[in-house]
């Protein structure tokens, strides 16, 4: 695609989604993501954002609208094309593998028959895993686990990662270096990335929200305008409190609850 391109990398245009035999999972769904954009897809459990995830990835088949990909029906791309461009994360990464991960990282090779740029000691280096190159994946945190997968992406070179509940069974420390690392990621490579997650104080971390109910947009925006407690009433059926500190930082306290 050429540089001179502005338009979002990745488009949902009037998406509408059902597994067979269930209600609409998605309905008439549109959003954008544009380039470098750091979003984050904020609902509660069963609102459809891994179903949205899994739309934007092409691993499903919209039953109405179009996904589009650099402009491009998604559907167009073969799968080693497409998986140069974008990488999708699940919730659940089996890694109960015999492999080291030197070995896994260099996974990311997959797609290619001349090998990119980026050599697999240098992605080891950016996500702070060379001492454990030769480790096996399987001794290792889920917090490291999923710098390793981050790891391979960078070999894979996709611009844009698409990632479900990545911080879900992390403790606090190693939520805080994920996200940490993809924003590093952000800033020096450009990725755009777009994360489920269902914690709002976290989503007050993204520099953009969209709120998810019953697979619809509820709102989209910075989250000091998106998140209200009307919006979160709306989307996860509590009262909170959304205050903001003496800096004019959004925050959330659940004090009222106890």
């Amino acid at each position: 695609m050429s540089s001179a391109y502005k338009g979002p990398i990745i488009e949902l245009r009037d998406v509408s989604f059902r597994y067979p035999g269930s209600r609409l999972i998605v309905n008439d769904l549109s959003f954008s993501v544009g380039n470098g954009e750091f979003i984050g897809l904020l609902g509660a459990n069963g609102s459809g954002k891994s179903t949205i995830l899994k739309l934007a990835a092409g691993m499903l088949q919209p039953a109405a609208g179009t996904v589009r990909l650099w402009d491009k029906p998604l559907s167009t791309y073969r799968n080693k094309d497409r998986a140069k461009l974008l990488c999708y994360f699940p919730q659940q990464l089996d890694v109960n593998v015999p492999f080291t991960v030197r070995e896994i990282v260099g996974m990311g090779l997959y797609p290619y028959d001349i090998p990119p740029q980026m050599t697999v000691d240098e992605a080891l280096a950016m996500v702070g895993l060379t001492a454990k190159a030769s480790a096996f994946v399987t001794n290792l945190s889920g917090g490291e686990r999923r710098r390793v997968f981050i790891a391979m992406t960078l070999i894979q070179g996709a611009g844009v990662l698409l990632l479900d509940e990545p911080l879900a069974n992390l403790d606090i420390r190693y939520q805080i270096e994920f996200l940490r690392l993809l924003r590093g990621l952000q800033k020096q490579k450009g990725i755009s990335v777009i994360m489920a997650l269902h914690d709002v104080n976290i989503a007050l971390q993204f520099e953009k929200v969209m709120v998810i109910r019953e697979g619809s947009i509820l709102g989209s925006g910075s989250p000091e305008t998106v998140l209200t407690k009307e919006m979160i009433r709306q989307a996860f059926e509590v009262d909170i409190e959304v205050r903001r500190s003496d800096r004019g930082e959004t925050y959330i306290t659940h004090e009222k609850w106890f």
